[in-house]
């Protein structure tokens, strides 16, 4: 395999995901730079993880730290003003999620790549990290039949700072782009139709959302109801799907089939990926496609579809309709 020169666009907490997952794959990346416009930031991080190059300009980053790919770490709201650049320099990207605050954006900058020819994946690290991969292959095998529902939770406080709290989008674009790209992973199908509620909660300081409550339909009949709520102090994060002759209780850490009639589990799984792994492997999708030539699993024209559900429910709560999509695309 060969060993692929890293640059990191963004100095942030999010950071410390990427360079702890990237610790021991030496033989895969070697994270050459970093690049942040707060020079306090930047040397701290650099310091702590031994990255010699380090750039307060990202035309500095792109003409001289002599990177083979760029890992995308800033907030939303400059999203493209960063990726632009990266992409017209040829620099495949490794970009965070959210991939944008719109849809728009999404498509746009993914066109823009496609013109290019340069591909961008997308760390959509909970595929791994919370059951939904697990879960995906215990439904390939049959274990409960054709999936009827998906009933999934995710109850917590959350306080955030920083640029988070001044965007119109919070609590789904923050948790919800995981939780939606789960359930397409899962039932190996497109959203058809997406409705929401949304409310924001005194308790947070926030101008987005807190709490919301979103219904999804999907082409092979299944349907998604999910609560979100950054204002809860009592946590509980779980995903139930349920199938035709059995059903599945899941966490990040474990899944449990349930039969008809049995009280206790009638099989378990173990799940323990951290996200920090789970983030190395979603940019060695990316490494891997630009040895083979084939489309990452974490593409961007994959994670649009992500996003066009994101979207949806946001429109959908403005709107007070059911919003419709098209093979994943809305109409």
């Amino acid at each position: 395999m060969k060993t692929f020169k890293v640059g990191l666009i963004g100095a942030g907490g999010v950071t410390d995901l990427h360079l702890e997952g990237y610790k021991g794959h030496g033989d895969r990346i070697e994270v050459a730079a970093i690049c942040d416009p707060n020079v306090e930031i930047l040397t701290r991080k650099a310091e702590k993880y031994g990255i010699q190059q380090q750039f307060t300009d990202l035309n500095d980053f792109i003409q001289n730290s002599g990177v083979d790919v760029a890992i995308v770490c800033t907030p939303t709201s400059i999203r493209k003003q960063v990726v632009y650049p990266l992409l017209e320099a040829g620099l495949p990207l490794f970009v965070e999620k959210p991939f944008s605050d719109t849809l728009a954006d999404a498509i746009e900058i993914t066109r823009k790549a496609e013109l290019l020819g340069v591909p961008i994946s997308v760390n959509q690290n909970f595929r791994r990290h919370f059951t939904f991969d697990l879960v995906k292959d215990i439904v390939s095998k049959d274990t409960i039949g054709s999936v009827t529902s998906i009933v999934f939770n995710n109850l917590f406080f959350r306080q955030d700072s920083g640029w988070r709290l001044q965007c119109e989008r919070h609590a789904l674009s923050v948790m919800g782009i995981h939780w939606f790209d789960g359930f397409r992973q899962i039932l190996g199908s497109e959203a058809v139709s997406v409705a929401s509620l949304m409310r924001s909660s005194s308790a947070i300081e926030c101008a987005g959302e807190t709490d919301a409550t979103v219904q999804v339909a999907f082409e092979n009949g299944a349907i998604a109801t999910y609560v979100q709520s950054f204002s809860s102090p009592f946590p509980r994060t779980e995903m139930i799907v349920i199938g035709e002759t059995g059903t599945l209780y899941c966490t990040h850490r474990s899944v449990e089939l349930y039969r008809q009639g049995g009280k206790a589990p009638a099989q378990a799984w173990d799940n323990d990926v951290s996200r920090e792994t789970a983030t190395y492997e979603g940019l060695n999708h990316l490494l891997t496609s630009l040895e083979t030539g084939e489309a990452a699993p974490n593409s961007a024209q994959d994670n649009l579809k992500t996003v066009a559900m994101l979207d949806a429910a946001y429109r959908s709560a403005v709107e007070q309709r059911p919003i419709l999509l098209n093979q994943g695309v809305l109409v």
